[in-house]
C-alpha cells in the first residue's frame, strides 16, 4: 500500500488513517499515517510485560528535526495540542509505504529522510531506522523522545511523571517507579539530558470524540543529535526496550530484515494470491500472540485495547490460523483450551497471576466444536482430536445437557437456556451498572443453533472414533423444537430470544447462525426467508445491523459518552464478523455454485477500500449503522479479519475464481 500527499492535506485528514505493527506477545506500535499521536493508545512502545496483557505506554513517540549552521530547524514532526497548536511536519511527509513494515519519506528542499519501523518480535523493544541521505549543507538531525509510564488505557499529567537518567555507555536508562524502566540507544547520537523537561498538552481528538481525558503530558529526557555531512548518507537506528538484555548486541537492521522474511514467509505459507486477502493474512498475524500464564498461543480481540477472550478466539479460530496455513498454532489453542474446560465451559478470560479463569459465556463452549470441525476439514488429524480434544467435548455437551453454572441447561425441548435478567452471557453483552443493554436470557437463538451443530459434529465424531452416539438423537429433537418454537410466522424469519417474558421479536442478525454454520438448523424455504429478512433489513456494505433500524430502539451512530455508546453497541451498530456467516449462508443456500460465489464477491468488495482508509490492512471492530457507515471501535479486530478471509479462502474460494481485488 502506497500513500502521498492527497491523503494529507490537512493535520486532521492526516490523522484518519492509523498504523500498527506487532511483538507477537501483546505489545505493540501504532500512530496515525502521518505519525501523530490521535488516541492514547497510541505510542511507539506500547509493552506487554505480562504478555499479552499489562500493556504500558513507555515511548509516546520522537520529536524530529533537523538543524541548519544558519539558525533554520526544520521539523518533521506532526502533533496537534490542547491549546489548538498544530506542528506540521507532516507537510515535508512525501511518500507512505506500508508493505510489511511501515515507511515514511520527509523530504525538504535537498533533503531526504527515510524512516522505517519494526519491533522485535517476542520482545518489548522497537526500532526506528532512519535513513538520512543530506544535501549541500552540514545539518544535525536531533531525535527527541517522548516518555510515559502508564496503563495504555489512561492518561498522565507532569505530576504523575517521576523519572531518574542514567547515562551507562552509549544506553541511556529512564527510570519510572522503581520497577519499570525504558532504555535507548542511539547509534552515532550525542545524547544531552534535560531536567524537569515535559512535553505538554498533547492533544487526543478521539478520545475527546468519546467523551474521555484527551489531554496529556510527556516527560523529555533529553535530545540524541546526530551529525550529517554535506551529501552524506548516515543511518541512524533509535532503539527503545523494556526488556533486560544488552541493546548494544542489537543490529537493528538484521531485526528489520529478519521481521520482513518473517512476514514474506507468511504469506508463502498461506499460498493466496488475491491482494486484499494477502493483505488480510498479514494483519491475522497481529492477532495471534503468546500468553504467558498458559504458555501458549492465543488471540487478541482487538487493538488498540482489547486482551484475549475466549469467545472472540473461537469465532476467529479458522480465519486466522486455518485459511493462513498456521496449522501448528490451531492446534496450541485448540489444545491449551481443552485444558481449561470446568463446569462444561471453556474460559471467556484466562487469568493472570493465579486468578482464576472467568467462565462468563454461553457460547465461547459452542463455537469451540466449529473450530475442531473446522480444523478437521483442513487437517483430517482426527488422531489428535481423538487423543486431545473428544473427551473435552463429551464433558462440554454433559455440561449443558446435564446444567451448569449461570443457569445453562438442555429443558426438556432439547433446547438451551441460559442466564437470569442480571446476566449477560451471549455476544450481544454490553452492560452499563446495573442497565442490561440487550438483555438476552432465556433461549437465545444463536445459541441453539450453535448447540444443535455442536450435536451434529460430535455424533459425526462419536461414529468415526467408534463411540456410542448420544448425539444425534438429543439433536434430532434439537432441530424440531428450534424449528418449531424459533419460527416467526408473522415476520418470516426467526425470533431472537425466547424466555418466560415471551418471544423477542427484534429483527437481529443472531438468526444467521441458524443457517450460517457447518449443519444449519434450518433448510429450505424458511432458510432462504431468513436470508432474505437478514438482508433487506440488516445489511450493509461492511456488515450487519445489530438491530433492525425500523426498530424504535435503533441507534445509528456509534458515538458520544461510554454510556451512549454502551447503549448503540448492539443497538443497530454494525459488525463485520457477521458477514463471514452471512455468506457462508448465501453461498449454501445458492446452491454453491460458481455464480453463486462470483456474486459473493460483492460482500467483500468493500473492504478492498477500507483496508487502506482506518487502521492500515485491517479491519474495524464495527460501524456505523447509518450511511456512510463510518469505522469505529477498535481499529483491527480479530473476528473481523478472520471472517472475511475465512468467507473469501473458505466459502467464496477466491483463488479459484482468477479474482484479484487490489488495493
Amino acid at each position: 500500500m502506497d500513500f502521498g500527499k492527497s491523503c494529507w492535506y490537512s493535520y486532521q485528514q492526516g490523522c484518519q488513517r492509523e498504523w500498527l505493527i506487532t511483538n507477537g506477545i501483546g505489545g505493540y506500535s501504532s500512530l496515525s499515517l502521518i505519525c501523530s499521536n490521535n488516541r492514547r493508545y497510541h505510542g511507539l512502545l506500547v509493552s506487554a510485560s505480562v504478555p499479552p496483557t499489562k500493556r504500558q505506554l513507555f515511548l509516546s513517540n520522537i520529536l524530529e528535526d533537523m538543524s541548519f549552521e544558519d539558525g533554520i530547524t526544520v521539523s518533521l514532526s506532526s502533533f496537534q495540542t490542547g491549546t489548538g497548536y498544530i506542528n506540521n511536519g507532516y507537510t515535508h511527509l512525501q511518500r507512505v509505504e506500508y508493505n510489511y513494515l511501515p515507511e515514511f519519506i520527509y523530504s525538504y528542499k535537498d533533503i531526504f529522510v527515510k524512516k522505517k519501523v519494526s519491533m522485535k518480535q517476542g520482545d518489548n523493544t522497537v526500532i526506528v531506522q532512519y535513513e538520512v541521505r543530506n544535501g549541500n549543507k552540514e545539518a544535525v538531525f536531533k531525535l527527541t523522545p517522548l516518555v510515559n509510564n502508564r496503563d495504555h488505557h489512561y492518561t498522565s499529567k507532569s505530576s504523575h511523571l517521576k523519572f531518574s537518567i542514567k547515562h551507562e555507555a552509549n544506553v541511556i536508562r529512564v527510570s519510572g517507579d522503581g520497577e519499570s524502566e525504558i532504555r535507548f540507544l542511539v547509534d552515532g547520537g550525542e545524547f544531552k539530558s534535560y531536567n524537569d523537561c515535559f512535553f505538554y498538552d498533547m492533544f487526543y481528538e478521539v478520545e475527546r470524540e468519546r467523551g474521555l481525558d484527551y489531554t496529556e503530558d510527556h516527560f523529555i529526557p533529553g535530545c540524541f543529535s546526530i551529525k550529517v555531512k554535506p551529501w552524506e548518507t548516515k543511518t541512524v537506528s533509535f532503539i527503545a526496550s523494556t526488556e533486560n538484555y544488552d541493546l548494544e548486541n542489537i543490529n537493528a537492521s538484521r531485526v528489520i530484515q529478519s521481521e520482513e522474511e518473517r512476514l514474506k514467509e507468511l504469506l508463502d505459507r498461506a499460498g493466496v494470491q488475491n491482494e486484499l486477502c494477502r493483505r488480510l493474512v498479514l494483519a491475522a498475524d497481529s492477532f495471534i500472540v503468546y500468553r504467558k500464564s498458559t504458555k501458549s498461543k492465543t488471540v487478541i480481540a482487538g487493538y488498540p485495547w482489547f486482551t484475549d477472550w475466549g469467545r472472540d478466539t473461537m469465532i476467529a479460530f479458522s480465519g486466522l490460523t486455518l485459511a493462513t496455513g498456521r496449522y501448528g498454532d490451531a492446534k496450541d489453542i485448540l489444545l491449551t483450551f481443552s485444558k481449561y474446560v470446568n463446569h462444561g465451559l471453556i474460559p471467556n478470560m484466562f487469568p493472570d497471576d493465579g486468578e482464576e479463569p472467568a467462565y462468563n459465556s454461553v457460547d465461547a463452549a459452542l463455537w469451540y466444536f466449529e473450530a475442531v470441525n473446522s480444523y478437521l476439514s483442513y487437517t483430517e488429524d482426527y488422531n489428535f482430536i481423538q487423543k486431545n480434544i473428544y473427551a473435552c467435548l463429551k464433558d462440554i455437551c454433559s455440561g449443558f445437557v446435564n446444567g451448569t453454572i449461570y443457569d445453562i441447561k438442555m429443558t426438556d425441548d432439547a433446547l438451551v437456556t441460559a442466564g437470569s435478567e442480571n446476566t449477560q452471557l451471549t455476544w450481544m453483552d454490553a452492560k452499563v451498572g446495573d442497565w442490561v443493554v440487550t438483555p438476552r436470557h432465556g433461549k437465545a437463538v444463536e445459541i441453539n443453533a450453535l448447540w444443535y451443530n455442536a450435536l451434529m459434529i460430535m455424533s459425526g465424531l462419536a461414529e468415526r472414533f467408534g463411540d456410542i452416539d448420544i448425539y444425534s438423537a438429543i439433536a434430532s429433537k434439537t432441530k424440531e423444537s428450534f424449528q418449531k418454537e424459533f419460527w416467526n410466522e408473522k415476520d418470516q424469519c426467526l425470533y431472537d430470544v425466547i424466555n418466560s417474558e415471551g418471544k423477542d421479536s427484534d429483527i437481529r442478525p443472531n438468526q444467521i447462525l441458524a443457517i450460517g454454520l457447518s449443519y444449519p438448523v434450518i433448510e429450505g424455504q424458511k432458510a432462504e426467508k431468513i436470508l432474505n429478512k437478514v438482508w433487506e433489513e440488516l445489511y450493509t456494505p461492511y456488515g450487519l445491523r445489530s438491530l433492525s433500524s425500523t426498530n424504535s430502539g435503533y441507534k445509528g451512530v456509534y458515538c458520544g459518552t461510554q454510556l451512549e455508546r454502551d447503549g448503540a453497541y448492539h443497538q443497530g451498530t454494525v459488525w463485520t464478523w457477521l458477514l463471514g456467516r452471512f455468506i457462508k449462508a448465501y453461498i449454501h443456500i445458492k446452491g454453491g455454485t460458481e455464480q453463486a460465489r462470483r456474486n459473493a464477491l460483492e460482500f467483500i468488495n468493500p473492504f478492498s477500500d477500507h483496508v487502506k482508509n482506518g487502521g492500515l490492512g485491517s479491519i474495524s471492530e464495527i460501524f456505523d449503522g447509518d450511511n456512510p457507515h463510518y469505522p469505529r471501535g477498535c481499529f483491527a479486530q480479530a473476528w473481523s479479519v478472520s471472517e472475511i478471509l475465512r468467507a473469501a479462502v473458505e466459502d467464496i474460494g477466491i483463488d479459484q475464481l482468477g479474482q484479484r481485488i487490489n488495493y
